[in-house]
């Protein structure tokens, strides 16, 4: 459809892009249905870009709602290889403090039954995931974010939890036990997919609240959460504008072969339908 290497996903407060110029805007079908929101295409730093408001630019999709297949698989067939995820967090540490930014290198799973992959129906696909996010994708993130005077710590497990509530103390406290340092709602299923579909992807954590175990922020507030939010939208834009600037890289990580050895259904028994479901993904082992 297009040559577009570089997908950004904006988050809670995050629903347009500064910097991108524009030209207009595309609307994508895909064999999972709909995405959140029609792709932004532009320019920006110089490069294509497309850029996706992950709850659709009026916020209107909760977290369990979210057509994850969707926004990756048109991410894919916009020739995307790279994918900067920018999303609200709470942190689970004190050291890691609200209007902190993390690049998170690990997830934990906590959610309830999301569908995470493209495959199924007739194919078996087992995807490598124990390295979730592209860490050479990362250490571009982190170069930006130097060039850009911006501070971001590395490293850490985002716990992605179902919502759209958020967490009891106990929970809380409990994900603290399990060593987890960032707690979130959306990133798990897309790094999960965006493998599958042979994607560098990378969290760009924004650290708003200290979720609801911290005794002085025992009641967590989406007011207080947008207040966050909105005071590092400019140093979040500025990383992504600075990682944008380096990109394209040669890839050298194994993202881009992350289906290469983990097909195990024999193409001729896979049912006719589920081909061509996931054609685009697996069309160049065939």
């Amino acid at each position: 459809m297009s040559d577009i290497k570089i997908g950004i996903i904006g988050g809670s407060g995050l629903y347009r892009m500064a910097g991108l110029v524009e030209t207009g805007e595309m609307e994508i079908d895909t064999p999972f249905g709909p995405p959140s929101d029609a792709y932004r295409i532009g320019t920006l730093e110089g490069k294509q870009v497309a850029f996706l408001a992950r709850h659709n630019r009026n916020h209107t999709i909760l977290p369990s709602e979210l057509n994850f297949r969707a926004n990756i698989y048109g991410f894919k067939k916009l020739g995307v290889e790279w994918i900067l995820s920018a999303s609200a967090v709470g942190s689970l540490k004190e050291e890691l403090r609200p209007l902190d930014i993390v690049l998170p290198d690990q997830f934990y799973d906590r959610t309830k039954g999301r569908i995470s992959t493209f495959f199924g129906e007739g194919m078996v696909v087992h995807v490598s995931f124990a390295h979730p996010v592209c860490l050479q994708l990362s250490d571009v993130v982190a170069d930006g974010a130097r060039d850009a005077g911006v501070a971001v710590k590395r490293g850490g497990t985002y716990l992605c939890i179902e919502g759209p509530q958020f967490s009891t103390v106990a929970e809380s406290n409990v994900y603290r036990k399990y060593g987890a340092d960032l707690i979130g709602m959306t990133n798990l299923q897309e790094a999960k997919l965006a493998r599958e579909a042979e994607i560098c992807y990378t969290t760009i954590a924004l650290v708003t609240d200290y979720d609801c175990w911290h005794p002085q922020h025992d009641a967590v507030t989406v007011v207080e959460v947008i207040a966050n939010l909105k005071k590092n939208s400019e140093n979040a834009q500025s990383i992504i504008r600075s990682a944008v600037k380096r990109l394209p890289v040669d890839r050298t990580c194994k993202c881009a072969t992350a289906l290469e050895h983990a097909i195990m259904t024999d193409m001729k028994n896979v049912p006719d339908k589920t081909r061509q479901k996931v054609d685009l993904l697996i069309r160049k082992y065939l």
